[in-house]
């Protein structure tokens, strides 16, 4: 079944209610009219997309960067709202999809910041990626450009996700083995597959050279989910709790068990992904059933 961030938001709240660890999900994205989850907090309390686009003659993309900056301004308001949560509760936070806003505007930015740096929140960004684009070198190279600015932009810790993995090769089969794409290995090698496609032809000098810029800041790599598998959406959970101290949680005090969970693996190496690729792309060797 297809997801996005909203569905991620739910199959991950529901997941960490059962596993015991109490949950809010805090919705600020104006643009979700169906909520497939129970929110403790709804920009919609606050403002509505609907009213921004009617009242000052706004597309949905505008009318966003409105709310946007609409929260900023009235960044109390979530205070107040979340405070109650603060002390026991692990908060989701589903902000708009509009990439725009997290590489090219500052409210969200700064909303985050203020969260960070006043409230002493611990935040984790989590991108998703279709993992079907994969399969087309030029959009692959896209998406590792969009994941790098956005990391920067935001100066938070990052994961980033190449989520319906169980959909891969739903647009075509994979050039490389699956860890090339979520290492973001030698990039030099898509060259060959972009001088085929006529369309990125053209731009292959370009396109290389945005790869050198990708793998000089080394900052980009990928883990995998399928927010219906259990074992899947645990691994990327363990990610995360390390990335923004979570799995620090209680043990203050205790230096030798600090370093000891600092240290360990995350389960995120060659075996596994190979594992991932067993269970969801075709093997070219393997005959019909």
């Amino acid at each position: 079944m297809p997801f996005g961030k909203t569905t991620y938001c739910n199959g991950m709240s529901q997941f960490l209610r059962l596993i015991g660890r109490k949950t809010a999900v805090i919705n600020l994205d104006p643009a979700n009219d169906s909520l497939p989850y129970e929110c403790a907090v709804n920009i919609e309390e606050l403002i509505k997309l609907e009213d921004v686009m009617s009242q000052y003659g706004l597309g949905p993309n505008g009318g966003l960067v409105y709310c946007m900056d609409y929260l900023e301004k009235n960044i109390d308001w979530l205070h107040a709202k979340l405070k109650p949560l603060i002390k026991d509760h692990y908060l989701l936070f589903d902000f708009p999809g509009q990439v725009e806003l997290f590489t090219l505007h500052s409210n969200a930015k700064n909303v985050i910041l203020e969260m960070v740096n006043k409230w002493n929140f611990r935040l984790t960004a989590v991108h998703l990626v279709d993992a079907h684009l994969c399969s087309d070198p030029g959009k692959y190279v896209s998406a590792l450009l969009m994941s790098l600015s956005t990391m920067l932009h935001l100066e938070l810790p990052h994961v980033n996700v190449l989520s319906k993995i169980d959909l891969i090769e739903s647009y075509g089969k994979l050039a490389f083995n699956l860890d090339f794409y979520t290492d973001v290995q030698d990039l030099s090698y898509l060259q060959d597959y972009l001088n085929k496609d006529p369309r990125a032809a053209k731009y292959r000098k370009m396109t290389m050279n945005l790869c050198e810029v990708v793998e000089d800041y080394g900052l980009v790599n990928f883990t995998t989910l399928n927010i219906q598998d259990k074992e899947s959406v645990m691994d990327i959970l363990k990610i995360i709790d390390k990335s923004n101290g979570y799995v620090f949680k209680g043990i203050e005090g205790n230096i030798n068990e600090f370093y000891k969970i600092a240290a360990a693996p995350l389960n995120w190496d060659y075996y596994r992904t190979m594992a991932v690729q067993e269970k969801y792309i075709e093997d070219d060797d393997s005959e019909p059933m």
